[in-house]
């Protein structure tokens, strides 16, 4: 019936709007609640479903807010989408999944060159709303839509990515080939601190292999996927190809227990990514997992001082350390353990402030809980005898009092065993190791449980290839803080990071979300008379 109604009630977003989204700050420039203050909302503007192709107010009386980390403003309100509600935006993909999986793969890429190019059209209009929601900085929320953007460039080469393989002759007269195909109805689950980034990596990828999918946004920001779906749409996206619904726990356990649901991608923390992926799998569907981190960087005495220590604050700084791939922990080899001060002098540099202020170089962290939390790591470390040499929890920001600030914050002597060291911290917060030789170094992130990425900082390729070799890490840096593949690679964490068997983008990203069909055809004169033979069919001649 929902569903129904949906689409009888608006053929397409355009004809929606008005109707369910009249008065609002949604109505005005693709949904982005930054067009105006939201000091202005006295009646915050509900954020819709999205089913069958139609944006459809939720029934849900209980709501979240999303509010803004550097005011304190409610944005608008998340509602919990009902059971009835995602029950209609899987039937939406199922359903639509027939008619599109026949759609020839050049029409599919067609409407992801369109989808990029209407992305770029209004880069700055999401990247405005990802500042609203999430916090970072403008620039930082540009670089947010441009990485995913690459993803979808990508998926723009789909028919090449997804070719499969064939022999001929195999046997006499027998040929066999393999094909791709897609799953199904697919689902991603994003987090908060790439509100536009994550939801492209998944989805572009996913419908473009000929999947539909049901998308759930993080609570805490998520205009930026309606503002990305809308385009979407506009870019002819079929109705009930990509759908989205929103919610916390009990959405997120209907998503891996739905039976219609083939395949999961996840991004987030360890606690939820481990849940998602046994409860998912036990039901026999694919998942693809990325969860927590604590990156390492292994600065050698040779390395080109001032470029390493511009590199460590960028990639530990950067979106107040809000990145699955941020450079948390430094382990100074030798001599370059004399670089602390300096590095702190760098820090204190860097100014803090709301992402929309244009000289801002990091913007709040998500939530008071979030601060709450990176403030007691930090103090757990000072109480296991960590010396704070750069400490920015008190931070108060003039003209944004009440914001979630935490000044960049730098702890040296720190080991293994503290709590701030095993823990991710999520925050503007570096931690700094000291070793007496590189083996030591290496030895010290290995025994680390997680496994996103390590970097080193030298000028001697013989240290930096046995670094490469002997690290244990997915995503390896030389001479780079954050070693992000683009998406014609995969991003590979391992260990603790990931859990799965195919990486999200690139070649492990197309194989996730297709399965593959191996066809053994016959085409020649059979003799007559030869019999009924019993005996296992091989290639070879008796």
């Amino acid at each position: 019936m929902l569903m129904r109604f949906s689409l009888q009630k608006a053929k397409n977003l355009r004809a929606f709007r008005p109707q369910v989204l009249a008065s609002s700050a949604f109505a005005n420039s693709r949904f982005s609640t930054a067009t105006e203050p939201s000091s202005n909302h006295r009646n915050p503007p509900r954020v819709p479903n999205l089913i069958g192709g139609a944006f459809v107010e939720s029934k849900s009386k209980e709501t979240i807010d999303v509010i803004n980390p550097a005011t304190q403003e409610v944005v608008s309100l998340v509602p919990l989408t009902t059971n009835e509600e995602f029950k209609a935006a899987v039937a939406a993909a199922k359903q639509a999944f027939p008619l599109w999986r026949n759609t020839p793969i050049t029409t599919r890429q067609r409407i992801m060159f369109k989808l990029q190019e209407f992305i770029r059209r209004d880069m700055d209009k999401l990247a405005k709303n990802i500042t609203t929601e999430q916090g970072k900085t403008l620039k930082d929320a540009h670089g947010d839509v441009f990485r995913g953007l690459e993803v979808v460039e990508h998926a723009c080469g789909m028919a090449t990515l997804q070719m499969g393989e064939y022999v001929p002759n195999v046997s006499s007269g027998i040929d066999t080939y393999s094909v791709r195909e897609p799953l199904g109805v697919c689902a991603g689950i994003c987090p908060f601190n790439f509100p536009a980034m994550i939801p492209l990596w998944m989805f572009p990828v996913a419908v473009t292999c000929g999947n539909t999918f049901v998308l759930k946004p993080s609570e805490k920001d998520p205009g930026a996927s309606i503002m990305l779906a809308e385009l979407a749409m506009e870019a002819g996206l079929p109705h009930g190809v990509l759908n989205i619904v929103h919610g916390t726990n009990d959405i997120v356990n209907a998503i891996c227990d739905d039976d219609d649901i083939r395949a999961i991608s996840f991004v987030g923390s360890n606690t939820a990514g481990m849940h998602i992926y046994g409860r998912a799998s036990a039901k026999g569907k694919r998942v693809q997992s990325n969860m927590g981190a604590k990156n390492h960087g292994i600065v050698m005495p040779d390395a080109n001082k001032d470029a390493t220590l511009n590199a460590l604050g960028a990639a530990g700084f950067g979106a107040a350390g809000q990145r699955c791939m941020a450079l948390s922990t430094i382990v100074f080899v030798g001599d370059s353990a004399s670089w602390e001060n300096e590095l702190v002098e760098r820090a204190k540099a860097l100014k803090v402030s709301a992402g929309t202020e244009p000289d801002a170089d990091l913007g709040p962290v998500i939530s008071k809980q979030a601060k709450e939390r990176i403030c007691r790591l930090v103090q757990s470390g000072v109480e296991s005898g960590a010396k704070p040499l750069l400490d920015g929890r008190n931070i108060v920001v003039p003209g944004y009092e009440q914001g979630n600030f935490i000044g960049p914050t730098i702890l040296s002597g720190v080991t293994a065993e503290m709590e701030c060291y095993k823990e991710e911290i999520f925050g503007p917060v570096l931690i700094c190791m000291k070793a007496d030789s590189l083996e030591e170094a290496i030895n010290i992130v290995n025994r680390n449980k997680y496994g996103n990425g390590a970097s080193i900082f030298t000028t001697s390729g013989a240290a930096a290839r046995k670094f490469q070799t002997e690290i244990e890490a997915g995503q390896v840096g030389i001479n780079v803080p954050i070693p992000v593949p683009l998406p014609f690679f995969s991003f590979t964490g391992s260990k603790a990071s990931f859990a799965g068997d195919l990486n999200f983008y690139g070649k492990a990203g197309v194989n996730f979300y297709t399965q593959i069909k191996t066809v053994t055809q016959q085409w020649k004169d059979l003799p007559s008379g030869t019999g009924v033979s019993l005996a296992m069919p091989t290639s070879q001649k008796l």
